[in-house]
């Protein structure tokens, strides 16, 4: 309990870093709210210019629409789940976790769509494999099923509630410590933070609380302990779900953002202060005459009078640099073809030219999918091994990013099955894959019975 909040270096190193990456992606009120973090002030600035900056700063958000965009855009057909195996028992509960993975109503889709967000932004997040807990011990399979303590289910973490780790020679979890926060209404009407931490082993877990009020910090307490779901598989319930640093969007982007954020202001504010010309005069005399739209202004003979205008030159290499900005942030994401805008280089581009750029993208958001598939499969057999189920399981899907390529699909599966190949093996793999594609928001349920009904011919 002395040692539960104890930080891992590498987790030192990034929390001051994460809250900069919410902001960034979030936008909106919640990054406007904290500009006074994000704009740099001028070298003397005064406080009570910088503060009116401040109040008037806006942000174009183009790191968060791309990372939502990706998003939407990999899960716009759904994972597909196949199963190997008589084992209907484990068909059904599999099935029902792919509409419901955790006990909140999200299908495995939705679950992973949230992953995929995340990793996007901060890097990785977490994923807990955890099972109902009950009072007693179910002596038999049927009893498990009955009680509904072999409902495994998944739970979400971000990055930053893991805070402690070691791991093993190979990189897996050797022991991890989670830790999250929330507020709570007390019996007197007022509010407190509680937060609870979970370590797990590869066995065990422990359970802490602490609540937080505004006089101060209370005692940490245990609150449970026991063997884990995955104690008979001696494995760490807790799987890191990353894209791999070269993938991480937010990490290449922010500075770029940054950049971008401080250049728009400081040419929406010079352009909003040349608005507000200063009036000028050339005389030797003494001006002491008060000056306004009710006033007139008496000038001697060699006298004259105007007002201060900037050229215009800096406002237009500022808005040179901040397209060039906007283009920059778009290519090192891969998504050149949709950086856009009068001044944009694509706008010049061949059709050809942009067809092999998005071809780029594509081979990204395929990246994607495998680093999804295999954090599909890595849990889910994880689940199985854990209830002993005797099934299979394969992910596939998540490769096709475009709506019209199923009809172009369809026209070479026909052309494949008219070949005349003497394989029954080919012409159901063939029927199985189109069949799922096209029903991909189909129950999966719906779409294993499909599956067993093309397997199921092919070996009669």
């Amino acid at each position: 309990m002395k040692d539960i909040n104890r930080e891992h270096p590498e987790y030192k190193a990034w929390k001051q870093i994460w809250p900069r990456y919410r902001d960034l992606y979030t936008g909106g009120e919640q990054f406007t709210s904290n500009a006074d973090r994000y704009l740099v002030p001028r070298q003397r600035e005064a406080p009570q210019v910088f503060s009116e900056r401040v109040n008037r700063a806006f942000y174009e958000n183009y790191i968060g629409s791309i990372i939502d965009w990706y998003a939407a855009t990999l899960f716009r057909r759904e994972p597909l789940l196949s199963y190997s195996g008589d084992d209907e028992t484990a068909r059904r509960y599999f099935n029902a976790l792919s509409e419901d993975c955790d006990l909140r109503g999200s299908t495995l889709s939705d679950f992973f769509r949230r992953q995929v967000i995340e990793a996007l932004v901060m890097g990785r997040s977490y994923v807990v494999t955890d099972f109902p807990r009950s009072e007693r011990t179910a002596g038999t399979r049927a009893e498990e099923e009955e009680t509904g303590v072999s409902r495994g289910y998944l739970c979400e973490y971000p990055a930053s509630s893991l805070i402690n780790w070691q791991r093993d020679a190979r990189g897996e979890f050797e022991w991890a410590v989670l830790r999250s926060e929330r507020p709570v209404s007390e019996a007197g009407g007022g509010w407190a933070t509680e937060r609870q931490w979970v370590r797990y082993d590869r066995e065990r877990y422990w359970m802490y609380r602490q609540l937080e009020r505004e006089g101060g910090q209370g005692e940490t307490e245990a609150t449970g302990s026991g063997r884990h779901g995955l104690a008979a598989l001696k494995q760490v319930p807790v799987f890191e779900f990353s894209l791999g640093d070269g993938m991480w969007l937010m990490n290449k982007s922010a500075s770029l953002q940054l950049e971008h954020f401080n250049k728009s202001n400081a040419l929406a504010w010079g352009l909003t202060m040349g608005l507000f010309s200063m009036p000028v005069l050339y005389t030797d005399r003494e001006f002491k005459q008060p000056m306004g739209e009710s006033y007139y202004l008496q000038l001697g003979k060699e006298d004259r009078f105007g007002w201060t205008e900037p050229e215009g030159k800096v406002f237009e290499i500022a808005m040179q640099n901040t397209d060039r900005l906007k283009d920059e942030i778009y290519r090192v994401c891969y998504l050149m073809s949709q950086a856009g805008g009068a001044m944009s280089k694509n706008s010049a581009m061949t059709g050809l030219s942009k067809q092999r750029d998005y071809m780029v993208t594509q081979e990204v958001l395929r990246g994607f999918g495998d680093k999804v598939k295999d954090a599909l499969k890595r849990i889910l057999r994880a689940l199985a091994a854990a209830r002993r189920d005797e099934i299979g399981i394969e992910v596939s899907g998540l490769d096709e990013f475009d709506i019209g390529e199923f009809s172009s699909e369809l026209e070479d599966a026909q052309r494949l099955l008219g070949l005349g190949i003497p394989s029954q093996t080919l012409r159901s793999q063939i029927q199985k894959k189109l069949a799922l594609k096209y029903l991909c928001d189909a129950s999966q349920e719906v779409k294993d019975r499909i599956a067993q009904e093309i397997d199921g011919q092919a070996g009669s």
